[in-house]
């Protein structure tokens, strides 16, 4: 083990385990739910998502694919099959920026997925959650990711 490197204890390592197999069930029902209702992916409803939220609908590549965590191959790929499927559009920017836009489709395409999505989130995740439970996971979420980030 290398130097400053933790093991986890016995309580560190019950809760790690149960966290990825939660997340792992929650993934897959929501992928379900999601592709079920919608014919959306997570994938799918995570950048058409984020592109709502950016209020015009439209963002720079780069800034999508900081927003949503991922790499630059999996962003290039994921927007290759949406612009396929009519659900974005990539446009020439200055500076060979490309800025990625929701179409009318993708639009009608979240519109129609968000209540359902929202209610299945609220089922999963924060009905067995009191109001103080809902608060510390968004807490414990954001302190994780925060030093996820710090590492980077």
């Amino acid at each position: 083990m290398a130097d400053g490197a933790h093991s986890l204890d016995a309580r560190q390592l019950r809760a790690w385990r149960v966290f990825v197999q939660m997340q792992e069930h929650l993934r897959s029902r929501i992928e379900q739910q999601l592709q079920a209702a919608s014919g959306l992916s997570m994938a799918d409803y995570s950048v058409l998502a984020v592109l709502a939220g950016a209020g015009p609908g439209r963002l720079r590549a780069h800034e999508l694919g900081n927003l949503l965590g991922w790499e630059k191959s999996r962003l290039h790929h994921q927007l290759t099959r949406m612009t396929g499927r009519g659900l974005v559009r990539r446009q020439a920017g200055q500076s060979r920026a490309v800025h990625i836009e929701l179409t009318g489709p993708g639009w009608a395409a979240l519109t129609e997925a968000a209540p359902r999505h929202s209610e299945h989130i609220h089922d999963l995740v924060m009905a067995p959650l009191s109001d103080e439970e809902v608060d510390q996971l968004a807490g414990l979420s954001a302190k994780i990711l925060a030093n996820m980030r710090s590492l980077d």
